[in-house]
């Protein structure tokens, strides 16, 4: 990972930062001033229990949250019941954008996706 970053899945504690990075892209949000209602914690428990959703998060090292993103595997017909991947909520932290983190966290998610025995065929990264 760049600099040290690493990525992991999301904890319940990480959440004040992942609510932050969603609520404004433009600006650098304290998690502490985020209000972590029952939606949340309900949305979040669901998707922790999924086993074909990850939430991941970019670690600094020191559990500050600098981006996220959600990965889920979505069964489906198609390619002879192959799954799909969705990659979502793809957030990096405003005074971290331009450094690669994006670049990086994507690239990772699409390996985790094939790992995962997801489509290939729909694989692009152009950033």
């Amino acid at each position: 990972m760049l600099g040290g970053v690493k990525l992991r899945t999301a904890a319940r504690r990480d959440l004040p930062a992942i609510i932050a990075l969603l609520a404004d892209e433009d600006h650098v949000v304290d998690p502490r001033s985020v209000e972590v209602d029952d939606a949340y914690e309900q949305a979040f428990k669901a998707v922790d229990a999924d086993e074909r959703n990850e939430m991941i998060v970019l670690d600094e090292g020191d559990g500050t949250v600098l981006g996220c993103l959600q990965l889920t595997c979505i069964p489906g017909l198609g390619r002879h019941g192959q799954e799909r991947a969705l990659i979502e909520a793809v957030r990096i932290r405003a005074d971290r954008r331009g450094s690669g983190l994006g670049r990086e966290a994507l690239t990772w998610a699409i390996e985790r996706a094939r790992a995962r025995g997801c489509s290939h065929d729909g694989f692009k990264l152009s950033l």
